[in-house]
């Protein structure tokens, strides 16, 4: 049977990885692994015990008929302890491991003293699974990278000054939806004139001024799949301080793109974007990392920065976002999202870079 959006590979490839980390049973509470593993649009309010034989879907009455028609693996209409209760008694006298860094400890202490005895905290497991994505999922990444690229191409003819940077955010909004969007990645960032020197300078009143720049940091989701992109454009003339920082970001997110392929570490394309800002000097204003994984969370593996040591393999989609921060003057990012290929990278993102 096939579970969720992957093959049963996948779920063969999870159980070696419990095996690996001495549990046979895993009980699962991080919503973007749920959906993984089942489809189920309403995860926040789910739970998954993987087993060796299957994958059982604990959730509320609320939900009967939409996990009916979204999974179509074991289901059990559960609600409190008694979830725990049936996990417990399914999984009798084997091991059972939890999402350590997404289970609260009070979930925690609950299903260890209805075990009556220590579970075992796990790492990433699924999501070391989500690294590659599948041809499904790809599909779905690229319609979101569709969406945002025809939002920002819609919202662009508004870009003046006066128009306020929350004004652009709700057309953003409005078109991704109008183009089939589901939702926004993540609070919209339109970040203009000196406050573009804050990377997640999320939209606000101030109105946007003659001979500066301002950064769309966006991203909208489409059947749970996540889109991010950046672009940097100018209003008016700005001066030439301003231009050679974007021809210097312009530069280092290229030679990121171009070091994207199969078999090179995630650490060697934010190295390859970081050398061109370093040797013209803004190595202390890029402050974060040059990207990282989008899939059903809109920062997941890999990691891609200086101690990434995830080798990039096809399937995988990553960002390529490095940015200089100039307090009191402004900034830039420039930010394409990028699938791995078997012979290199197709850029997903495709909305046009500004001249400067």
């Amino acid at each position: 049977m096939d579970l969720g959006c992957y093959p049963a590979s996948m779920l063969s490839q999870l159980r070696n990885l419990m095996v690996e980390a001495g549990v046979s049973f895993l009980w699962v509470s991080r919503p973007e692994n749920i959906r993984y593993l089942t489809s189920f649009t309403a995860p926040d309010d789910a739970r998954v015990l993987v087993t060796p034989d299957d994958a059982v879907l604990y959730t509320d009455s609320r939900y009967t008929l939409q996990a009916t028609q979204e999974y179509p693996g074991p289901i059990e209409i559960l609600r409190g302890p008694d979830v725990q209760r049936h996990a417990v008694a399914r999984v009798g006298l084997e091991s059972m491991g939890f999402e350590a860094e997404h289970c609260t400890f009070q979930e925690a202490l609950g299903l260890s003293e209805a075990f009556g005895r220590t579970i075992t905290p796990t790492r990433e497991l699924i999501e070391r699974v989500r690294l590659v994505k599948t041809e499904a999922e790809v599909a779905k990444i690229r319609r979101a990278a569709e969406i945002t690229d025809a939002a920002l191409a819609a919202t662009l003819p508004l870009v003046r000054p006066g128009v306020t940077e929350l004004d652009l955010a709700l057309e953003l909004e409005f078109h991704a939806r109008r183009h089939g969007a589901n939702g926004v990645a993540f609070e919209l960032i339109v970040a203009s004139g000196p406050r573009g020197a804050m990377p997640h300078g999320a939209a606000s009143t101030r109105a946007l001024q003659d001979n500066e720049l301002v950064t769309f940091d966006i991203g909208f989701t489409f059947d749970g799949y996540n889109s991010d992109m950046t672009r940097t454009v100018a209003v008016g003339e700005p001066g030439e301080s301003l231009r050679a920082v974007y021809r210097v970001v312009r530069e280092a997110q290229s030679a990121g793109v171009r070091a994207v392929k199969p078999g090179v570490s995630a650490g060697s394309v934010d190295e390859a974007a970081r050398a061109v800002i370093t040797r013209a000097g803004y190595g202390a204003s890029f402050t974060h990392s040059t990207g990282h994984g989008v899939g059903l969370a809109i920062h997941e593996g890999p990691a891609v920065s200086s101690t990434g040591s995830v080798i990039l393999q096809p399937g995988m989609v990553i960002t390529v976002e490095p940015g200089i921060y100039l307090p009191d003057q402004g900034g830039v990012r420039i930010e394409d999202l990028v699938l791995v290929t078997d012979t290199g990278a197709d850029v997903l993102s495709r909305a046009r870079k500004a001249d400067l």
